[in-house]
């Protein structure tokens, strides 16, 4: 694999590579994994966004490493089946996926620092560019056919909650947001669309969502 890379200093003075997880809105259901060797992080991310890409990427985890051959051959063996084009390092993956092989490294998590980096070189009004790529209506049970008091099963085959508003469903007799469960079972600090984790009578909540809400945008 290819790697872009930059390195960053700790406390100690010793070198850090920094391995990275982006998205963009313009690019749904492909996750770009890679690190850069340069000492300015912003630097790197403002090269990633070219005039042939609309938006900015956003940068979903980092980590700092030592070992740049064990993550190399950790995603390789994870992703290598899923990526687009052997001389660009794009997977079609969950985002989720990607993030679970790099916690398993337990190295420190270094996001916050990498998307203040990055939020220093794009504007407001380029960050909002990207925002409006996600403007969809909000999951409502109630337009996508499905009562109060119907129940969606996790992609796990096994957790189930009881949908007890339009917007909200029961869990462990807590109500709650599919989101916010959708979190919890997944055991991430970040939310996440939850369609795709989730059925209704046999149907993905995404195909049903796609279905109702095709060609709308949030109000």
């Amino acid at each position: 694999m290819d790697w872009d890379g930059w390195v960053l200093m700790d406390d100690n003075g010793d070198l850090k590579e920094i391995v990275y997880v982006l998205t963009n809105p313009a690019m749904p259901g492909l996750v770009k994994i890679g690190k850069t060797t340069q000492s300015d992080v912003g630097t790197r991310m403002n090269q990633l966004y070219t005039t042939g890409v609309p938006v900015p990427f956003e940068c979903v985890y980092a980590i700092e490493v030592s070992d740049c051959s064990e993550v190399e051959t950790a995603l390789h063996v994870a992703f290598g089946p899923n990526r687009i084009n052997p001389k660009r390092e794009f997977f079609k993956i969950d985002v989720e996926q990607a993030i679970a092989v790099l916690k398993l490294l337990e190295k420190k998590n270094v996001t916050p620092q990498i998307r203040s980096e990055i939020d220093r070189g794009i504007s407001q009004v380029e960050k909002d560019s990207g925002s409006r790529l996600n403007k969809r209506p909000r999951m409502n049970f109630a337009e996508m056919g499905i009562e109060v008091g119907s129940e969606l099963l996790f992609r796990d085959g096994k957790t189930i909650v009881t949908v007890s508003t339009e917007r909200k469903v029961m869990y462990n007799e807590e109500i709650m947001t599919l989101t916010a469960v959708t979190r919890k079972l997944l055991n991430l600090e970040y939310s996440v669309q939850p369609s795709p984790y989730w059925t209704y009578k046999g149907r993905l909540l995404k195909d049903i969502y796609d279905e109702v809400y095709a060609g709308e945008e949030m109000e």
